[in-house]
């Protein structure tokens, strides 16, 4: 409200004006207030007469107008008759009425007057071609526009004027001036402007009817077309309109409306309604199924706990449930929900059976507990349970009581919790009374020690008015609990005494540990380490001499101990030098016979071997037995020297048990020159001139395609050294033979392979 576009200069404090979106509101010059509603002081007398009924009237989206009451909600297209009453006593009855038009008045263009009958100045009544002179001349003409006493009533013969000229709603004001303008009727409404808003009224009032009069004929369609398609039984809730079409397309009904759209409407209308029918139908079928399902689950007697896998088989075997349509209506969620549904009834009858138990119990538990106190009060009554009694001296007391055996085993508090409950409501009792008593030491200033006896404390009690009455079993009470705090507090003290002794002895301990002129030694005696620490805060601390004695062996015992680390130590690096000498001296060895061995391979003619012919003999004399005693002709392979080397150490061990250090490196010693030795050995047999080929000789011609080989490799080598290789051949293969004369017999053979 604060933009506004102008503001009326209306008498009084209320004033008229307008927002920035042109919507009127009211100003108070005076208490500066603004509000929407129009003020009582701006109100005509019909406007303040309407102000008070609760009718109200309001203007339609297509221009109709209509009444509501605010107070009933009720609303009517015709204007109720308090409304009528209230704007009829708003008019003015006391006012002189209005006078008639003269008969010397000119109306569209001539003379005219003003409200009283008098004639307007010349100026304004001067007509299309006349001067001045002739307009001041009276020209009277009779007027025949017809006349009405009220406004309604001309209003309805202007609108009659248009029925009767079919004006249509969808024409304009200028269409309608130009087809009615000669009628007479067309001036019963004198203003022009009050003549286009009837016309207006009219063609809203025509539109209005043509709106209920479509909706009557449709609403009338409507009911005749539904008669129809129920005729037909065959169109379901399910059926298209395709199909429908062609069943109905030749009835009266559906002949009476052109257009598509309209029929295709009216159809899915009906074929909405047996949707919702069918549906509704469902929905029925399906609820007394479930009520029928959930009496067939009370009847199947169905734990709380059962599972959905166990009820499901459960109810598909039911005789009921298997026989009847409806329930195949159900879908297995929906037997799942049921099902659900009444576990949950039954685990909650479950739980409320529980909770009462528990509260059963409960209430049992309750009263025994309250039965128990009852037995502590008398015991307590007789002076057996007081500030520091104990409950195995009085246990003795109820334990065969009933009261107390059914208290035994049941949560909750437990009797010893109920007993020290009541002791130590004793206790906060007792509290008054050793107050006193401290009070009564305090004022005395009597210290109570260790050797404090009863009858001292009681004669100081005893003189005091304020402890003088103190029973003797509570005063007793009282003095062996000061008594015990005066114990334990000698024993805190001397344990605080202990504990600052140590402290100097380790500081003065720690002190002598780092003199350095001279330094302490192990061998260093009291008598000589005493004048160089008397001068210390540390030597004064400590009282006797014992003490600082004390100090000073702790320092000597853990030098000495530091010597036997150290002579350890050294022993043990004595022993590591000793250990290092011996493998750099096994390793000089082995690198010696390394250096032998190398030397041996480097050497490309071997020493001749005088058995070799002979071991060569045997081992084909030995391959012929094994092929004709063996399917597969093949020899198993001969014992190395490996495994005697292992029998040889299984044998050691198992004779032994446990070898040392040294036996074992000089037993791997000994292993590795044995392999050593075999890989020679081996390597002998390979490279020995004498022998013409490395394997035996199995058949099928193997040796000779090696020898095949060998000659197609040495062919591209130089043909000098051809010659010299092939007659050095020849040489060894006719010295083998004359050896072959003297071959040995096969044991000998077989010790040299066995070694």
């Amino acid at each position: 409200m604060n933009g506004m576009n102008g503001t009326a200069n209306l008498p009084g404090l209320w004033q008229e004006a307008r927002n920035a979106d042109g919507r009127v509101y009211y100003y108070n010059t005076q208490t500066k207030a603004t509000q929407w509603a129009k003020p009582l002081d701006l109100m005509s007398s019909q406007e303040r007469a309407l102000a008070d009924q609760p009718w109200k009237e309001y203007t339609a989206e297509g221009g109709r107008k209509y009444w509501y009451n605010t107070e009933t909600k009720a609303s009517s297209w015709e204007m109720p008759e308090i409304y009528k009453n209230a704007l009829a006593q708003s008019q003015p009855s006391n006012l002189p009425p209005k006078p008639a038009i003269p008969a010397n008045q000119f109306v569209a263009g001539g003379f005219q007057t003003n409200d009283y009958g008098e004639p307007l100045g010349p100026a304004r009544q001067i007509g299309f071609g006349q001067d001045s002179s002739a307009a001041r001349g009276p020209t009277f003409h009779k007027s025949t526009d017809p006349e009405y006493s009220t406004y309604e009533e001309a209003e309805a013969a202007f609108i009659k004027m248009l029925k009767r000229a079919n004006v249509q709603p969808d024409w304009t004001w200028e269409q309608t001036m130009r087809a009615t303008i000669k009628d007479p009727q067309f001036r019963s409404v004198k203003d022009p402007k009050d003549r286009k808003a009837a016309f207006e009224k009219y063609v809203t009032e025509v539109r209005i009817q043509e709106k209920d009069r479509a909706k009557e004929r449709l609403t009338k369609l409507r009911s005749d077309f539904g008669t129809m398609l129920r005729s037909h039984r065959e169109i379901k809730h399910y059926t298209r309109w395709k199909t429908a079409r062609r069943i109905i397309e030749h009835e009266a009904i559906f002949r009476s409306t052109d257009d598509e759209t309209e029929r295709r409407q009216l159809f899915e209308e009906y074929i909405s309604d047996l949707k919702k029918a069918s549906m509704e139908r469902e929905v029925a079928t399906r609820k007394n199924a479930m009520d029928e399902l959930v009496g067939i689950l009370k009847a199947l007697d169905l734990e709380p706990y059962t599972r959905w896998s166990e009820a499901q088989t459960i109810i598909q075997s039911n005789d009921r449930f298997a026989g009847d349509e409806k329930f195949k209506t159900l879908s297995k969620s929906d037997v799942l929900t049921a099902f659900e549904n009444h576990i949950k009834s039954l685990e909650r009858t479950f739980n409320d059976e529980r909770q009462r138990e528990k509260a059963s119990k409960a209430r049992i538990e309750r009263q025994s507990r309250d039965h128990f106190i009852d037995l502590l009060k008398e015991l307590k009554s007789a002076g057996k349970i007081k500030a520091g009694t104990k409950w195995m001296s009085v246990h003795p007391e109820f334990e065969s009581d009933p009261r107390y055996t059914g208290m035994l085993g049941q949560s909750g508090s437990s009797p010893l919790d109920l007993f020290r409950d009541m002791v130590e409501e004793e206790e906060r009792g007792l509290r008054m009374t050793r107050n006193d008593v401290y009070d009564v030491l305090e004022d005395r200033r009597y210290e109570v020690t260790p050797k404090t006896t009863f009858l001292d404390f009681q004669g100081i009690m005893q003189s005091d008015r304020r402890t003088s009455n103190i029973p003797q079993e509570t005063l007793s009470l009282l003095f062996e609990r000061l008594l015990e705090k005066v114990n334990r507090r000698s024993e805190d003290d001397k344990h605080a005494s202990e504990r600052h002794t140590r402290r100097a002895i380790d500081a003065l301990r720690s002190r002598i540990k780092h003199l350095d002129n001279p330094p302490v030694q192990s061998k260093s005696t009291w008598e000589s380490v005493r004048p160089q620490i008397t001068n210390f805060d540390e030597y004064k601390a400590l009282e006797n001499d014992d003490q600082r004695r004390q100090a000073f062996d702790k320092v000597i015992r853990r030098l000495k101990e530091k010597d036997e680390d150290t002579e350890r130590e050294r022993e043990r690096r004595r022993d590591r030098d000793r250990d290092r000498e011996f493998r750099e001296r096994d390793r000089e060895r082995d690198r010696e016979r390394d250096r032998e061995r190398r030397t041996r391979r480097a050497s490309r003619s071997p020493e001749p071997d005088a058995y070799e012919a002979d071991r060569r003999k045997a081992m084909a004399d030995r391959e012929r037995q094994y092929r004709k005693a063996a399917p597969t002709g093949l020899s198993p392979p001969p014992r190395d020297r490996h495994s005697h080397e292992r029998d040889r150490r299984e044998s050691l061990y198992s004779r032994d048990g446990r070898l040392g250090r040294y036996e074992r490196e000089r037993e791997r010693d000994r292993y590795r020159d044995g392999r050593e030795d075999e890989r020679e050995r081996l390597y002998r047999m390979r490279g020995d001139p004498r022998s013409g080929r490395d394997e035996l000789d199995y058949g099928g011609g193997a040796a000779g395609n090696a020898a095949r080989r060998r000659r197609g490799d040495s062919e591209g080598a130089d043909s000098a050294g051809s010659r010299k290789r092939a007659k050095r051949d020849k040489s060894k293969e006719e010295e083998a033979k004359k050896e072959e004369v003297a071959m040995h017999s096969g044991s000998e053979e077989g010790e040299m392979v066995e070694e």
